[in-house]
Parts: C-alpha cells; structure tokens; sequence
C-alpha cells in the first residue's frame, strides 16, 4: 500500500525531472487521497476507458498532471513508461496539463483553475438527469459519481463560486469533491489572498462536508468518501496535507511549480526508503491496481453491458437511449429543418428560438437553457426546469452565472448530452474562458447569443458588442453563426446539430429582420453564397446577420438610382469561409471586383475579403437602435458613398 502511493510520487518526480519542468508539490502531497480514490473507489475500467457507465474523475488542479498521469499508467491504461518519460515534451500523450482526447483516462481538459470543478457540475447534471430519465428496475443504465480534485486556486476563482452554489441548490449528491488542502499556493501562503472558512462556506452552499486530518491517513480518506457516497447532498471534503511532502521544501511555495531535480529526488528516495531506480516500478504495484480497480472496473463493464445489451433488445426507449450512449445524431433530425416562405419581419433570436423549441422536440440529447434571460434569448430548454425534484426536465435555470454557464453546458456535453446555453453577445466575454475549453477539447457544444449589435439600442455601449464577433472568428476549432434572417437562423441550427467535432457560436439580433433568403443548405454550409446576383456587376457588397438586408437595399438603390449593379452576397460564417480553399472562395467572391463589407462590429478580419470595411472601431452610444445604426454609418447612404469611392 505505502509502495504503490510512493511508487506514484517518485514516478511523478522522475516525469519532472525529466522534462525539468512541472509541478512536485502536488505529486508528493496528494498520491495518498488519490491512490485511495482510485483502488477503493472508482469504477472505471482501463480496457474500456470511454465506459459511459463509468465514474468521472476531474483533476481540477491540472498542474498535477504528473500524478495522474503516474495513476493512469499503474491503473493499465494506454500509457507507457515512454510516454511518461516524454512528459511535456511535443506530440506526446503526457502533456503539460491533461487534455481530453489525447490521453486515455483523462475525462477533460484542465490547467485553468476552476474549470474542471465547473465542468464536473455539468457531468453530474448530466448523470443525475440521465439515471431519472433511463433507469428502470433492473436496469440501472446510469449509475455513477463524479469526483473531483480541486486545490486552493480552484476555489479562489469567480467560476468556482458559480458552479458550486448551482451544485448545492440542485443537491447533486453524486458529486464528491475532494480538497487537497495545504495552505500554500504560488505566490505564498493562502492566508496572504484569502480567509475564507471554507467549512461554512461550502455548507452554506448545501454541500456535506466532510474533513480529513492528514492526507496520509489513508483509512480516514477511504471512510469519509464512503459518507459522501451516502449524502444525500453534494459533498466537499476537505483533506489537511502537505505540498510537497518530505522535500526540503516542504510546506513552502517553492515546491509548487518547480523540479526538485536529481539530487533531491534522490535523496528523497533514501528518506522514503523507495528502492526502484528512476522509471521502475515494481509488479507488486502493477497487482495492487490490478486486483483492485482494474478487477472491480472489469466486471463491472461487463456486468453493465450485459444490462445494456437485454435493454437494447426490447425496451421502448431504447433508440433513444442508444443514440445518446453512441452520440449519434437521431433519425427524426430531419423533421426540424424545413425552409421556410416569406413572412412578416421577426427578430433572428425569435427565429432561433422557434426552431430550438422544435429542435428540443426532435433531439433527445439536448440540454440547456440560459443565464436568467430565456424571455429575451428565446434559449430554453423543454419538459420543465431541472430541479432536484424533477430532475428529468431539460431547461437549466443557471441564474446569472455567465461563465459556470458555460462550463456546466460542456459538462453536459462531455456526458453524451448536447448542452446549449443562451446569453446576450456581450456577456460571453464571461464565458469566453470555458468557451475556449469547449474549442480545444472538439466538444459539439453550443453557444447561442442573442442582441448581436449597437442595434440594441437603449441599454447602451455596455449592452452593445464590438470586438466580440472577431473575438470568436480568431479563436481555433470553431464555428460562428450569424444568420440574417429566418432561413438562415434554421440552417445555422442544423449545421451546430450536424457539427460534431467542435462547439458553435449562433449569434442573432434583438430587432425584426426581413424574411430575405432561401438558400441551398451545400451552399449555406461553405460560410458564404451569393444572394443577388448581376448579370453586369461592377462590385460586390458584403454582410452578415442584419446588415444582408440593408446591403440588398444598398444594392437597389445604386442600380435604379445610379446604374451601378452590385452583387450582394450573404457571409453567415466568415471563419468557415475563410476555411475554404482558394479557388472555393473564388468562385464565391471574386477578387478581380471591388468589394465592400458591412458588419456591426470589428472590421480587421474583413479585409481578407474585401477592399473596403463599413465596421467599428469604436463603443456604441445609447438611443433607439435604428438611429444608432444610422448614426454610426450603416445607412444606405454610406453604403453607396463608400462604394462609390473604390470604382
């Protein structure tokens, strides 16, 4: 027992001193809590490491990664003695922080602190939700706890508070976090930024706590997991260790983020009496994982699949139930996105909103809501609100909490569901840093953001997004959205639908828009199609969302008015544009014409298309929303000036 958690610590020291770079303090102070964890408790199987049945674990403190990553190889997962040895360095599979999809057993990407503890909120939403709907007697489909490591910094950071007093209020009591409590963080003692009575804290929150005296306690570690499996409550236990256990910088923030190098690890070997070389790991430590975790996980899965496969035989909801445990997109997909005539004006988040509700209805998977604002955003989820008395319900009341929010939705999403999660445009600047988890993990999540422009009006420049649309375009691995009307806003739904492999961004507008388009969805999905087409063009106008329509209205007036014609062409996604090859884009917009855009928003990225921009660099103002557009030159008068000005 004491070999293994010392054959842990000194594979994780021998990881940071290879790559002379990490972080010891953690390894050496923490092995105990989760060597416990992870023989006694966990119930995953390393043979079938994606087990949808099986318990998620979060390393919230992902500067910890040489521990876990130490736990996963001994557990029998698809790591070897190389890959550890190749900590930190490129292409490997032991990357400076865990990171989803590149290392078996690792359930999400961390390293920001507090987005696993707001993350793993979203996975027992997801589970809690998922047990309610599928469970039966005798098929206990989804039957699992979510655990989580968290240290010091995960609980100073804003997103933390947010996800933790949702996860009380729901009393999601299959969620266990365990505290690594040392008192240290980098810059010095906690006691320097912080004296917070975590106990009352947390209990104020709804959560059972529990406290352990020292982490090396191992039997008092392994019952107060036990309790919390009990607790009819969210549990935080709080365990006393010591960053950096039995180094001579013991206790001190200079073990946090530092190697110990050769020579102290060394010695550290004599003081722990561990008599392995650098990279040897005993086979008595290879059997304890074996004969515990990899046994019990094994049958287990097998146990489960026997469970699954009699339910998938006969049961009602058993395509339901198959398309989400295989993540597949259901057969009445279909039925959501019909085209639709021309009709009175209707503001796209109306538009989005309708076509959610109906996506609700034909996408089982699906699982959202919004940030206390669904009567504006239209974002709102079905069969009810998500409580701890009905937790089959599908709409998540998240209160105002922008940026648990979206860490909780990729929660859901990481869990075979399909989270959505609606805000107004300039909020997401809250979001932006679990939006980018989203992005780098490739998790289909989707963000629906509504008040798209300065054509908000009178709430103003701090209501009024600027820089947010490039903001978005810039960021790696995905998709931004912003249809023109109603048409567009269905296609927009169906491509985040069929988008598997990263989130989406819809972006609509708070004011009524003409029923203007109808195009091919081959067309749509290439992120920009003509519109109106010339047969004597003399230039191209460019837009997106609001602005399409009033460049057709641009484009009547220069060709009846001033024997000009101009081509105009819709861009719902300019990042997927720009994603096309050359010759694509092209044939698309041709570069031999003068080309004029018009968006209501940053204007850098649009000059990789056009010659000239009608952006903003500028704040908003606060006034009706028309006049402030008009105002600020999205007028048809500028529209025809400015492009008078490239012929």
């Amino acid at each position: 027992m004491l070999k293994s958690i010392n054959a842990i610590r000194f594979t994780g020291l021998d990881m940071i001193d290879e790559a002379n770079s990490g972080h010891p303090g953690i390894v050496l102070g923490a092995a105990p809590v989760l060597y416990t964890l992870f023989k006694n408790h966990l119930n995953i199987d390393p043979k079938n490491p994606n087990w949808f049945n099986r318990d998620r674990f979060i390393l919230s403190a992902g500067h910890g990664s040489a521990l876990l990553y130490a736990l996963l190889h001994v557990s029998g997962f698809n790591i070897n003695l190389e890959d550890l040895k190749s900590f930190r360095k490129l292409h490997s599979i032991t990357p400076g922080h865990p990171e989803y999809a590149v290392t078996e057993g690792v359930d999400m990407t961390t390293g920001p602190l507090g987005q696993g503890i707001s993350h793993a909120v979203g996975l027992a939403i997801a589970e809690s939700h998922l047990r309610a709907r599928f469970n039966e007697e005798n098929y206990p489909l989804v039957d699992h706890y979510t655990y989580v490591l968290v240290g010091d910094g995960d609980l100073q950071e804003g997103v933390t508070f947010e996800a933790l007093s949702l996860a009380g209020h729901l009393k999601l009591n299959r969620l266990i976090i365990l505290f690594d409590s040392n008192d240290i963080q980098l810059d010095g003692p906690v006691s320097n930024a912080s004296s917070m009575n975590i106990e009352s804290f947390v209990k104020s929150l709804g959560f059972h706590y529990l406290n352990v005296d020292d982490a090396n306690d191992i039997d008092s570690v392994d019952e107060a997991i036990n309790e919390a499996k009990e607790s009819s409550k969210p549990t935080f236990i709080e365990i006393k260790s010591k960053i950096g256990y039995g180094s001579s910088k013991e206790g001190t923030s200079n073990v946090h983020g530092a190697p110990l190098g050769l020579e102290e690890t060394k010695r550290l070997r004599e003081v722990f009496d561990y008599k392995e070389d650098r990279f040897e790991i005993a086979e008595d430590v290879y059997d304890d994982f074996k004969n515990s975790l990899g046994k019990r996980g094994s049958e287990a899965y097998k146990a489960w699949k026997d469970i699954v496969d009699t339910y998938l035989e006969s049961n009602e909801n058993k395509d339901i139930f198959k398309d989400i445990l295989e993540n597949t997109l259901p057969s009445t997909l279909s039925k959501t996105f019909t085209l639709k005539p021309n009709e009175k004006q209707e503001a796209t988040r109306v538009s989005v909103g309708n076509a959610l509700l109906d996506l609700f209805e034909n996408y089982p998977a699906l699982m959202g809501g919004s940030a206390d604002l669904s009567g504006s955003t239209k974002v709102k989820g079905i069969e009810g609100p998500f409580t701890k008395n009905n937790r089959t319900g599908r709409n998540l009341n998240f209160g105002v909490r922008e940026h648990a929010m979206a860490a909780i939705t990729n929660g859901l999403t990481l869990h075979h569901l399909r989270g959505v999660a609606g805000g107004f445009f300039t909020f997401s600047d809250y979001m932006k840093p679990s939006i980018r988890l989203a992005a780098l993990m490739g998790i289909p999540t989707l963000y629906i953001f509504t008040h798209d422009s300065v054509a908000v009006g009178e709430d103003g420049p701090t209501h009024q997004p600027i820089e947010h649309l490039a903001q978005f375009r810039s960021l790696p691995n995905i998709q931004v959205l912003r249809p023109a009307d109603k048409n567009e806003s269905l296609l927009s739904l169906r491509l985040a639908s069929e988008t598997l492999d990263q989130p989406t961004i819809i972006v609509a507008s708070r004011q009524n828009l003409p029923q203007i388009t109808e195009p091919a969805y081959d067309a749509f999905k290439q992120g920009a199609y003509l519109l109106k087409e010339e047969n004597n063009p003399k230039g191209i106008l460019l837009a997106s969302g609001s602005e399409v329509s009033l460049c057709l209205e641009a484009a009547d007036v220069l060709k009846n008015e001033h024997n000009i014609e101009v081509n105009v062409i819709s861009v719902p996604s300019l990042d997927r544009f720009l994603k096309n090859e050359k010759k694509v884009r092209e044939t698309i917009i041709d570069p031999k014409l003068p080309r004029l855009a018009v968006e209501m928003g940053s204007e850098d990225i649009w000059y990789r298309v056009a010659d000239d921009v009608i952006g903003l660099s500028r704040f908003g103002e606060s006034g009706d929303g028309e006049t402030i557009a008009s105002y600020l030159g999205f007028n048809v008068d500028s529209i025809i000036s400015r492009f008078k000005a490239l012929l």
